[in-house]
């Protein structure tokens, strides 16, 4: 009997059904006996904000080290979640097909963000949520939340808030669909760059494993459009909890594939915007998120995310 591969995983719902869904392709495609090996991370252990713990990384750094030091053979992350500089020692071998990765939300009595009352609270515990939410002048009340899923859909079904906005994939992957009142369209709301997608880390070293994963599980469609939204945060050099949303998508275009990206960068408050789109050649989908970025910075994109007083403070 082969000694299983071990899968790095996070404890909660969300993250083992993740890496359940990997560890299934792992199994039926490379035909491997499989193990999950759960994880506990920084953010899984604090309740503070994700700004105030670093954000980017927080959910990733004790996987990687758990990859790095050989407790397990591949780490199952949600793709938005992973910093845009590399990692030194470790290789993103795959990304899957990726799930819906729009925004949804989640309100009593079955309203739409257009039909909740001025004033009513929304709970979110995204920047780039908050600020999106504020451009869209609808009178709301956000505040901020921390827990798993079925804790956040728990604030709305105790009258604690009016409703919640959180990541559909993760929705769908749960079985929880039946609860969102509106999937958000993406004029409204941009979803983070990379969400809806996951991503398989293996040790840069196990170069035999890293081709067999790419070729078995990556998606090259999904691929291409998280390169050139992960492109776009890491060019204006923001975290996983800056206000930025980004989205891409893969087309035939008149000289074959093309990938077509969107993205927005937000003051806090949402009161001032920065919104861009490029297209460009699928083989060069990073430079089309570079490209697009760079316009951004040259039309103030920095300074919507860095104002003058938050850099004193910094």
């Amino acid at each position: 009997m082969s000694t299983p591969l071990r899968i790095g995983t996070r404890a909660s719902l969300l993250a083992r059904t993740q890496a359940g869904t990997v560890a299934d392709l792992v199994s039926a495609r490379l035909g491997l006996d499989v193990e999950l090996v759960e994880i506990s991370t920084q953010g899984d252990r604090s309740s503070a904000p994700l700004a105030t713990l670093g954000g980017t990384g927080v959910f990733v750094s004790a996987l990687r080290d758990a990859v790095l030091d050989g407790r397990v053979d591949l780490a199952v992350h949600s793709l938005k979640d992973l910093p845009t500089a590399p990692a030194e020692g470790i290789a993103l071998a795959a990304v899957p097909p990726r799930e819906d990765p729009r925004d949804a939300l989640v309100a009593r009595d079955g309203l739409t963000l257009g039909e909740l009352p001025p004033g009513s609270v929304v709970a979110t515990g995204s920047p780039r949520r908050v600020a999106q939410l504020g451009a869209l002048g609808l009178g709301l009340e956000v505040t901020g939340i921390r827990g798993n899923i079925d804790t956040r859909l728990g604030r709305v079904a105790a009258g604690d808030v009016d409703a919640v906005v959180l990541a559909r994939a993760g929705l769908a992957r749960i079985g929880r669909l039946d609860l969102v009142t509106e999937v958000i369209d993406p004029l409204q709301m941009l979803p983070a760059p990379g969400q809806g997608a996951l991503a398989v880390e293996c040790r840069a070293v196990d170069t035999e494993l890293h081709a067999r994963l790419g070729e078995h599980l990556q998606d090259p469609a999904a691929r291409a459009a998280v390169d050139a939204e992960r492109a776009v945060l890491g060019t204006l050099e923001a975290g996983c909890s800056a206000p930025v949303g980004a989205l891409a998508e893969v087309a035939e275009g008149e000289d074959g594939l093309e990938v077509w990206i969107r993205a927005v960068v937000l003051a806090a408050d949402g009161s001032v915007e920065i919104r861009r789109s490029a297209t460009g050649p699928l083989t060069e989908a990073a430079k089309v998120g570079t490209r697009l970025a760079a316009g951004m910075l040259d039309e103030g994109a920095d300074e919507l995310m860095n104002p003058p007083a938050r850099r004193q403070q910094a």
